[in-house]
């Protein structure tokens, strides 16, 4: 079964040939069957090559399943190729699978959008992108998956091209994933000049040859995750991720859960053998990770618009997991990434649930008192926001209590402190929506308020899975049971690890564990003192508070200083080259050259007479003047 691995991205890119080229043509039921049916058979597959792997023994894995020789040009060489092993494998699952819920989602939320056909195009090539990144045994491989998910980005963020909004994300994301690419282009060149191959197990093979610090492997590891920072939206290149709530849920879904932004780390994850050769380059993925985590939390504590409130937890649960792997937990960081997949999937397609029952308000100043109304969108909310919290036993509270963990025994006191007050700030901002969305008065408009409903059969059962495994997903982790972590047991043929101390005693573990979950009870506590019991409070601190509050609600201004010092200046320079050298040097020797042509050609043809004598009498002349200048 593994050599047909290659058949997982074929099943999608099926779809997406079949939508694309018949869809129209076909009825609105069928569309939504072949668009989630092939991504149904992408998961299938990937289960039944997993449990085929598990079988194998450990001398047989991984295994490299090798299509065809794509490019061969001297000692260049470079094959359309699948690695499987048991990074590849998490990968493939949570992808496919998260997907396919997502699909089925859309098939309900998007059923009366005239674009049906061409949003499940973009849907089936976008997932197709995702898995040859995830699956590629080469660098050059996974770039063509990481330039196809930036792609498809553009065309599902910018999906209702209609609205300006939507069109200026689209545009806004596909510019700053390009300004990340480079920089992958870059150390993927680096890597290919200095081993003379883009195979993974090669590459990482020959880099074992290389001294710890070595300048080389630090260069290319830092232009590595120059797209990582760009893809996986960190400081600086996060701005894009936020404005990409202009897409329909479904994509925010998608992009923000199991795919997209988390492609950033599994490049990081599955270069950990060339990481471990470069301390320079973790402590700086680590500094990103953990300054991304808490300056994106304190940008979701003021936001009202409940799709944003999630993409800026997205951004620092990002960060999150490149903490874990700047401090080389990144097994941790691969785990966390898993059990994210699940809650914030759920929380986007809840947070569209809410929308659809309210007439496609966003607002959760318009909202409030909802929790009776769609019971079932609540209770699965609740679950997600409970995981994401960190809030035992939800799949959220083992792998972050995990990254937590790893980078305090370390000695990452630094690292540690930043992930707990951001860990605090997530549980207050995340129960707040909790708050405002489902519970006090209704807020809602009155011409909206009678027509408040649950979301149907095919939007709510994808909500109820991920629910069950946003609560049991972290079992897989479980820290403290003697060989109780069979996740980490799993992943670490694929991991290089970075030297620890000895393992701490398990009533550490267990103190941590209670402390961060008590820092996550204080959150919610919080929130409820100041949504539920004084819902007065929050206006009178902000007002009290005008400065800091007006300057974390303009998201620290960012994008106004992003205005300012990169895109106008830009927009003036090209102005500048459009008006002066394009058009009076580039455009003017053009004409110049034609008006040149024009004003010889109005006098030489005083020439042409059509006079038989006239024409006699030059050649006469010419020939005395030819002879005369011989003889002479």
């Amino acid at each position: 079964m593994i050599q047909y691995v290659w058949l997982i991205p074929v099943f999608p890119l099926m779809g997406f040939l079949i939508n694309g080229l018949y869809g129209k043509r076909l009825p609105k039921n069928l569309v939504g069957t072949i668009g989630a049916g092939v991504i149904g058979l992408s998961f299938a597959l990937t289960v039944a090559i997993f449990l085929e792997f598990l079988k194998l023994p450990a001398a047989s894995r991984p295994v490299e399943i090798v299509v065809y020789n794509w490019i061969a040009a001297g000692k260049f060489s470079v094959p359309i190729g699948f690695l499987v092993d048991p990074l590849s494998l998490i990968m493939l699952l949570v992808v496919s699978g998260v997907s396919f819920l997502i699909h089925i989602y859309s098939v309900g939320y998007m059923h009366d959008d005239p674009g049906f056909p061409r949003f499940f195009t973009y849907l089936n090539l976008f997932v197709f992108f995702m898995l040859i990144l995830v699956g590629a045994n080469n660098f050059l491989m996974m770039f063509v998956g990481w330039e196809g998910v930036g792609l498809c980005s553009y065309l599902l963020i910018g999906y209702w091209y209609e609205k300006q909004s939507a069109s200026d994300a689209g545009k806004k994301a596909f510019v700053v994933n390009r300004i990340g690419d480079f920089g992958f282009l870059l150390g993927m060149f680096l890597l290919f000049w200095t081993f003379g191959t883009l195979n993974f197990r090669e590459v990482f093979a020959l880099a074992g040859r290389y001294p710890v610090g070595s300048g080389i492997i630090t260069a290319a590891t830092l232009l590595l995750f120059v797209g990582a920072t760009g893809k996986s939206a960190q400081i600086p290149l996060y701005t894009w991720l936020p404005d990409a709530m202009e897409g329909p849920t479904p994509v925010s879904a998608l992009i923000h859960a199991a795919t997209m932004v988390t492609a950033g780390v599994y490049m990081v994850a599955r270069c950990s053998a060339l990481y471990a050769l470069a301390p320079f380059s973790l402590t700086v993925v680590a500094t990103i990770g953990a300054l991304t985590a808490i300056f994106a939390a304190t940008m979701g504590m003021a936001q009202f618009d409940i799709k944003r409130v999630l993409a800026y937890s997205t951004v620092s649960q990002l960060g999150y997991m490149f903490l874990a792997c700047g401090v080389g937990a990144f097994v941790a960081g691969i785990f966390h990434l898993m059990t994210h997949a699940f809650f914030k999937a759920l929380l986007f397609l809840g947070a569209g649930s809410v929308s659809h029952a309210v007439s496609g308000e966003l607002d959760m100043r318009r909202m409030g008192g909802l929790k009776d109304h769609i019971p079932i969108t609540y209770r699965t909310f609740l679950i997600a926001t409970l995981a994401i919290a960190g809030i035992f036993p939800f799949a959220g509270f083992f792998s972050k209590d995990e990254i937590l963990f790893h980078a305090l025994v370390d000695g990452n006191y630094f690292y540690w402190g930043i992930g707990t007050v951001a860990a605090f700030i997530t549980a207050f901002y995340m129960f707040r929506a909790v708050y405002m969305v489902f519970f006090g008065e209704s807020r809602v408009d009155p011409h909206v308020a009678h027509h408040v409903h649950e979301s149907p059969p095919l939007m709510t059962v994808p909500l109820m899975i991920l629910a069950f495994l946003s609560i049991v997903g972290g079992f897989v982790g479980f820290p403290i049971i003697e060989g109780g972590h069979k996740f980490k047991e799993f992943l670490s043929p694929s991991i290089t690890p970075v030297g620890h101390g000895g393992h701490p005693p398990v009533s550490l573990e267990i103190g941590l564990m209670a402390f961060s979950m008590a820092v996550a009870a204080i959150g919610i506590y919080t929130a409820y003192k100041l949504y539920m019991l004084r819902p007065d409070l929050p206006g009178w601190l902000a007002e009290k508070f005008r400065v800091p509050y007006d300057l974390i609600y303009n998201k620290y201004y960012v994008d106004q200083i992003y205005d300012t010092i990169v895109v106008e200046p830009i927009k003036s320079g090209s102005t500048l080259l459009w008006t002066q050298v394009d058009d009076k040097v580039v455009d003017g020797a053009v004409n110049g050259s034609a008006s040149t042509v024009a004003w010889l050609s109005a006098h030489l043809r005083r020439l042409e007479t059509g006079f038989l004598q006239n024409y006699a009498l030059a050649i006469v002349l010419g020939v005395t003047l030819v002879v005369g200048y011989l003889l002479g």
